[in-house]
């Protein structure tokens, strides 16, 4: 029999087909699809990438976000209602239970099962094909390539789970004694069946199993629209941010160079600041911002998400600090550039590749965006209604991240030349200029990115005059993945500053910085309300790991534990105690 419809879901693949009641009665109930060609399998992995977006409660869970119902310095307060009740949850870093749609942990879970359940599918009976052996040159050729999308897939949305559901990675041996996640590895047969969760060193061991089956398999030439899938680039760009993430830097220096593929960089950059003439509306730059045609995108990801509404005109959005630090704050080699609001007359530094491509609703005051990284794309189905679907595409591997992932792994293998020549790069791609303009640029270099990054990072009432918003944070990284080999001492100390800085700015409303934090180590606060009650996220805090969704812990599933994991006694210090520079 042929498939006509396949619904896939975290619990496996489902037929739907059109038969008649007395077809359905006659056979005996089986939820089975019969792929039958390669061609079937190929087409099936285009449903093998989540739906949902994982970046508001990740960027609730950051310090990208306030409240701006909470008075600032000056006492300002605003009376703004949050979109959604579970976007209060999240700021606080309380286990979200009061919603279960695409934008909340439970989109995310569902979403990301999904997608594996999928890849599971075509793992089961692409294997079968192979070995049975009667298939011709091309199409085992087109099996091969099937199956190392489908190998990447499953190992990426494991991926995504234990950065959004699991404690940060500390290494072989320390995350043995954290909870990791099932690896589901085959298509589900029964009603409600039983997984065991791993330790985290047993989920992460793996997630880098799939990933190397998948890179050795990965073929571009089967795709028609290779940007949309794990095409080779991507391929290797997930494999650098995978072992940055867990400190193997020969490893993703390696990667990063190979999803560059013996090109410059600085030909594969973001152009979005020099083609604005061409855009009027946001939803021009979004479009913009993940076209195809750009050589800096890798891979895209189109998902059902209200994100981008909550970036702007909502009680929690980049706004105060938060904007200085990111879209509208000062860096090492555009400190001197100046622009003022033409609302409030505020002057500040600004990047000028977000000047423009920057937003705002409502009154300036409640906080800004940038445009191309979370705007919707509506979809209509009913315009008279004014009914659809809200997508929001997200940009999920591109050059400018893997760049900086390359940075630092040159940064910890001794490369200190090195990785300033990317963050150089990084920087080149941000001002790449209309015809006819110019900026005060400071030359990136050494000295430069000392003096920047080694300033106080207390807060102050004025906050300009010491270089705080923020942007230099004390960072625990050896605390949370110590390294013998790779410590970050403090001559590195300024350019890992500066690389979890350019990469806070790159990732803004996407909810990577979330999991840069959690890696990372480093401690934010937020205030909430009318009287500014502090809620802190410490280094390895229980609560880097989000909650389980409730459905799936009511279903007899471990939730995460909110106690200690193990006792940790390090002595490391931050690597964050600065002298102001006068």
């Amino acid at each position: 029999m042929k498939f006509k419809y396949i619904a896939i879901t975290a619990a496996g693949v489902a037929l739907m087909s059109l038969s008649s009641c007395k077809d359905f009665l006659d056979k005996v109930p089986d939820t089975r699809v019969e792929l039958e060609t390669v061609e079937q399998l190929r087409e099936l992995l285009n449903n093998g990438y989540t739906e949902y977006n994982y970046s508001t409660p990740c960027e609730l869970s950051t310090d990208n976000v306030i409240d701006n119902n909470a008075p600032d310095p000056e006492g300002v307060r605003f009376n703004l209602p949050s979109y959604a009740p579970t976007d209060e949850q999240s700021f606080k870093f309380e286990d979200v239970d009061m919603g279960m749609g695409s934008d909340t942990p439970s989109g995310i879970w569902e979403g990301c099962y999904h997608a594996i359940a999928c890849a599971n599918a075509v793992l089961e009976r692409g294997l079968e094909m192979h070995e049975k052996g009667n298939l011709t040159g091309e199409e085992y050729k087109k099996l091969q390539a099937v199956l190392g999308e489908a190998y990447l897939i499953r190992s990426y949305h494991h991926f995504l789970l234990a950065q959004v559901f699991c404690m940060p990675y500390r290494g072989p041996e320390l995350s043995k004694g954290y909870q990791g996640l099932p690896y589901v590895t085959a298509p589900e047969t029964s009603v409600k069946p039983h997984y065991e969760r791993l330790n985290l060193a047993e989920t992460y061991e793996l997630i880098e199993k799939d990933l190397k089956l998948g890179l050795k398999l990965v073929d571009d030439s089967y795709y028609d629209v290779p940007k949309y899938h794990f095409n080779k680039a991507a391929a290797n760009a997930y494999a650098a941010r995978f072992y940055t993430f867990t400190r193997k830097y020969k490893e993703a220096l390696q990667y990063a160079d190979a999803a560059f593929n013996g090109s410059d960089p600085r030909t594969m950059l973001s152009d979005i600041w020099a083609n604005r003439g061409s855009m009027y509306y946001i939803s021009d730059i979004s479009r913009y911002y993940t076209s195809m045609s750009r050589k800096n995108v890798f891979m895209d990801i189109s998902t059902l998400s209200t994100s981008s509404r909550r970036t702007h005109g909502y009680r929690f959005t980049t706004n105060r600090d938060a904007r200085r630090s990111t879209i509208q704050g000062p860096g090492p080699t555009w400190e001197n550039i100046k622009w003022i609001d033409s609302k409030t007359k505020e002057t500040f530094s600004m990047h000028p590749c977000f000047n423009g491509l920057c937003g705002t609703a409502g009154q300036a005051e409640y906080g800004s965006y940038f445009g191309g990284i979370s705007s919707e794309q509506f979809e209509y189905i009913d315009k008279i209604a004014g009914i659809g679907y809200a997508h929001v595409v997200r940009m999920e591997f591109w050059t400018e991240e893997t760049l900086l992932c390359r940075a630092e792994a040159k940064l910890f293998l001794g490369d200190i030349n090195g990785c300033v020549d990317d963050l150089e790069i990084w920087d080149y791609a941000r001002r790449q200029l209309g015809a006819g303009e110019s900026y005060n640029f400071k030359e990136m270099n050494r000295d430069l990115i000392e003096k920047f990054y080694s300033r106080n990072p207390g807060d102050s009432k004025y906050p300009e005059k010491d270089g705080g918003f923020g942007i230099v944070k004390p960072i625990y990284i050896d605390k949370v993945c110590p390294s013998s080999e790779y410590s970050l001492t403090e001559d590195k100390l300024p350019y890992m500053q500066c690389i979890q800085h350019f990469r806070r700015i790159e990732t803004v409303h996407n909810g990577m910085r979330f999991f840069d934090i959690k890696r990372l180590g480093i401690e934010i606060t937020h205030y909430f309300g009318r009287f500014n009650t502090p809620y802190t996220l410490k280094t390895l805090d229980p609560r880097c790991a989000m909650q389980i969704p409730s459905e799936v812990i009511s279903a007899g599933f471990d939730r995460n534990t909110r106690e200690e994991n193990e006792k940790d006694e390090s002595t490391v210090e931050a690597a964050g105690t600065y002298v102001l520079v006068k």
